[in-house]
């Protein structure tokens, strides 16, 4: 399945990568030798139906793009041990049907961040009294074109997550205390 298991049993220490599977799809893609970016999406990075092909041209020209490919190849990264890109990865994932240059230039954006940290691992530590951590947040009506939020969580068990997700809510909030109340919740 593509994940390398490090285990030190001296420090305690398990870890699962997937740098071997990240190299491949990124020589896949064409991306072995790309410049690496420091996060997958920044904060002020959009992606709507506006950026989406609006005539039969357009969506031509996209049909050159292995956009689906790609995305599965991210999600697949992200199910396993990214955490870390899951939020990118779902954004993209909402595109499939109809993705425009943007959403491709965002999708190759993320495999740049992954070169950069291909070596980033889950890391598990031995516990005597283990405690498990959970975090979540939403955007309240991030989505420019439902005004719907975007749901997100990570649970984390001797420091490494061991459940993780992020989606778009099939609700639309009226406060930014209901969108944080309710992404406990509704994911």
């Amino acid at each position: 399945i593509g994940i390398e298991i490090l285990r030190d049993r001296s420090l305690g220490i398990l870890g699962l990568s997937q740098k071997a599977y990240i190299d491949k799809v990124l020589e896949r893609f064409g991306m072995m030798t790309c410049s690496s970016s420091i996060v997958p999406m920044h904060k002020g990075d959009t992606l709507n139906l506006k950026q989406c092909p609006q005539n039969e041209m357009e969506r031509n020209e996209m049909q050159k793009y292995p956009y689906a490919s790609l995305v599965g190849s991210l999600m697949y990264a992200q199910v396993c041990t990214r955490p870390d890109i899951s939020h990118a990865v779902g954004m993209l994932g909402r595109f499939q049907s109809n993705p425009g240059l943007a959403h491709w230039q965002a999708a190759k954006k993320v495999l740049r961040y992954l070169k950069g940290t291909r070596n980033y691992m889950l890391t598990y530590r031995k516990s005597t009294h283990p405690q498990m951590v959970g975090f979540s947040d939403s955007d309240f009506g991030g989505c420019k074109d439902s005004r719907h939020c975007t749901l997100g969580y990570v649970y984390l068990l001797g420091g490494g997550a061991i459940s993780w997700k992020s989606q778009k809510s099939e609700l639309i909030y009226t406060s930014t205390m209901e969108a944080e109340y309710l992404s406990l919740i509704h994911i």
